[in-house]
């Protein structure tokens, strides 16, 4: 796929960040969750509120990958204090790399991670790590592809339902 423009994301692209959070995150899980505990964490993770929050955070930064002028998929790191597990100042966190699905495999995914470790080199991290959900088999390869190798797990909360994430780290 040619013409993958990535773009910082502010406060006045709140709606369309809400948008395809939304989006993508109910594509991704809604067939492996039940409608309640979808909507429980939709309703909580992307409201204005939450992501005004996230947007206003000096170690949070979100990027949109633009396709033709149209917002298919974004990126969410996060350094220091910010990181949801391990908060040191040698890491940066990828919380999110999400992409619509009829996007997938189309490298969509692949420029967002790109522009990842562009960050976490100027950023002058040692390491970059993430969360995956143990279900997530497409996931996973994604990034052990990328050179991620497993580390440890943690507990994810989607609406009432713990979930396993397996924990991945990539030294730079």
């Amino acid at each position: 796929m040619e013409n993958i423009t990535i773009l910082g994301v502010t406060l006045n692209d709140i709606e369309q960040l809400q948008t395809i959070g939304r989006e993508t995150f109910l594509e991704t899980f809604s067939s492996s969750n039940t409608k309640e505990d979808m909507a429980k964490y939709l309703a909580d993770s992307f409201s204005i509120e939450k992501l005004t929050e996230e947007l206003n955070n000096e170690h949070s930064e979100f990027y949109f990958a633009d396709v033709d002028d149209k917002v298919v998929g974004y990126l969410k790191l996060n350094l220091g204090s910010s990181q949801s597990e391990i908060q040191d100042s040698i890491s940066l966190e990828i919380e999110r790399i999400y992409v619509l699905q009829q996007y997938h495999g189309k490298k969509v995914g692949q420029v967002l991670y790109e522009k990842a470790m562009l960050v976490a080199k100027d950023k002058k991290v040692n390491y970059v790590w993430l969360g995956v959900w143990e279900e997530n088999p497409r996931a996973i390869r994604f990034y052990q592809k990328n050179g991620f190798v497993e580390f440890d797990k943690h507990i994810f909360r989607l609406g009432d339902d713990e979930q396993t994430d397996i924990m991945m780290k990539k030294f730079l």
